[in-house]
């Protein structure tokens, strides 16, 4: 009788776009809205890994 007993729901997460719920077809976003907006930046260059100046040069 036990193997029935429900687990506590896991808690929604949310699109790092908008902040609405995600969609199952669009993980991690809401929609492909917002997965094109994420596109976007990338393509943009908005997302940037700071490095250091000594790393950028390559040269000694």
């Amino acid at each position: 009788m036990d193997d029935h007993i429900k687990k506590p729901a896991a808690p929604l997460k949310t699109c790092p776009i908008c902040g609405k719920p995600q969609a199952e077809a669009t993980r991690p976003f809401c929609s492909s809205r917002c997965r094109d907006v994420d596109l976007n930046r990338w393509l943009k260059g908005s997302y940037v890994i700071p490095g250091r100046d000594d790393e950028a040069d390559g040269e000694e």
